[in-house]
């Protein structure tokens, strides 16, 4: 298992596959998800909610704006993660400041396997609605708040890393002036 991870992380660490997940991370954020006509603010979108934040969601969005998001989410919400897991991973693992470090790349794969997680208790909501549980609201709620702590730690962990490799450079090539 390690093997094909290592795999993976060296094909993500490359130019091409780091250009193209960003490229592709940046189309879905900025064009593709906000033109998407489900009538308000995506679930995901939020750190956490409660069932009245998630009716008046619903209502907002109207049957047809759910159809639309219980579409999207296991479809279009399905490639972002493997967009953006692709980049950090592969940041991660191209700027790790040593070898052992290697494991950080893992952080936004469990971050994109919960995102998934995630994208599933949200077909569920919108699915169900108007049979809400506060508990599947709560699980849902746990799931979406828990994949916006693993993103803000995957993305310091990144620019960590990357203030590293530039003090390393600019260290190491005012040096050999």
């Amino acid at each position: 298992m390690e093997r094909f991870f290592r795999r993976y992380f060296e094909y993500a660490a490359r130019n091409r596959p780091l250009l193209i997940s960003f490229a592709g991370v940046l189309l879905m954020v900025l064009w593709l998800f906000p033109s998407l006509p489900i009538g308000g603010q995506m679930i995901d979108l939020k750190l956490s909610y409660d069932p009245a934040e998630i009716q008046a969601a619903m209502v907002q969005y109207g049957a047809q704006g759910r159809a639309v998001y219980a579409l999207a989410s296991p479809t279009l919400d399905t490639l972002f993660p493997a967009l953006y897991v692709t980049f950090f991973a592969g940041l991660l693992y191209r700027f790790r400041p040593n070898e052992r470090l290697w494991l950080a790349a893992f952080i936004p794969v469990v971050a994109g396997v919960w995102d998934l997680c995630e994208n599933a208790q949200i077909v569920t909501m919108l699915l169900q609605y108007p049979e809400l549980s506060a508990s599947q609201v709560a699980m849902a709620s746990f799931f979406t708040s828990t994949k916006h702590v693993l993103g803000a730690v995957y993305e310091v962990v990144a620019v960590v890393f990357l203030l590293i490799y530039a003090v390393r450079k600019f260290s190491g090539s005012a040096g050999q002036r």
